[in-house]
């Protein structure tokens, strides 16, 4: 972890202390070498938001680039990919709370279609039940609009199969909420990541990205406060710290469906990210 956090934080003080938030200052050249291993795609949205664009290019929610090899140790690459499925849920029910199924689709599909397969190897290694068809199943559910008892039996099938799987990680553990804080940190820079991808010109072009986004930092505020306790008897001052960082990244991501405008520039979202990992750091 404090290897990642070294990089990440060069990457992330780059970009608060720069000329303003959307112009990112210059970043040590070894910085940005090892921020292209980061699961957010670091180094992308970093460029992006210097060139003022705001297009963080193929980062990809399994751990990188597109096609590349996750940097993460094996239990933390897994806990990654299952609070990354949470997220798409998350923000997927929201959606669909709302009544806008065609928007959530993409949200129930993506966990089957991108992150099963690459957790298939850790499922069998932790002896934990295969969950693919009941993927398949709240997905059917959702593009058929099938509300009601139906949803909610679909959605109650994939909730227990996920805890299964959280417990078996968390059974191997031996300082859970550290565990669980650095998963979530993790997961928001995916999410500075997706919103990178989100944003063209100047414009919110791929609003499944920017859902994307909302959902990995709603699900990381929830992993947070799942162990706030413990954290808050670490530091209590850098847990507030924490919070404050969640309360403004939720803020960059306002609502479910984005305005066509970006809420935030992309900057200033890492910007809190980073602010988000200066305050975990402290609790680790």
């Amino acid at each position: 972890m404090k290897t990642r956090t070294k990089i990440w934080l060069g990457v992330g003080v780059a970009v608060m202390t720069g000329a303003g938030a959307t112009q990112a200052g210059p970043a040590p050249h070894d910085a940005l070498a090892g921020a292209r291993t980061q699961p957010a795609g670091a180094a992308h949205v970093l460029l992006a938001a210097r060139k003022g664009g705001g297009e963080a290019g193929e980062a990809g929610e399994e751990g990188g680039p597109k096609g590349a090899e996750t940097s993460l140790p094996p239990e933390l690459d897994f806990a990654l990919k299952l609070s990354q499925i949470r997220g798409h849920l998350l923000v997927g029910d929201e959606l669909v709370k709302m009544g806008e199924w065609k928007a959530a689709t993409p949200h129930f599909a993506h966990p089957g279609e991108e992150l099963y397969g690459p957790i298939r190897g850790y499922l069998r290694e932790y002896k934990i039940a295969p969950f693919e068809a009941a993927l398949r199943q709240l997905a059917n559910a959702v593009k058929a609009r099938k509300s009601g008892e139906e949803y909610a039996k679909a959605w109650a099938q994939i909730d227990q199969a996920l805890s299964a799987a959280e417990a078996a990680v968390k059974g191997k553990q031996t300082d859970w909420p550290t565990f669980q804080l650095e998963t979530a940190i993790e997961l928001a820079k995916s999410a500075a990541g997706e919103y990178g991808e989100s944003i063209k010109r100047g414009r919110v072009t791929n609003v499944v990205e920017y859902q994307d986004a909302r959902g990995f930092i709603g699900q990381a505020e929830k992993m947070i406060e799942s162990v706030a306790p413990e954290l808050e008897k670490k530091d209590a001052e850098a847990l507030a710290k924490l919070r404050q960082a969640l309360a403004e990244l939720k803020k960059d991501l306002p609502s479910p469906m984005p305005p066509k405008t970006p809420p935030a520039e992309v900057g200033k979202l890492l910007g809190n990210v980073a602010r988000l990992e200066l305050a975990a750091g402290k609790l680790m």
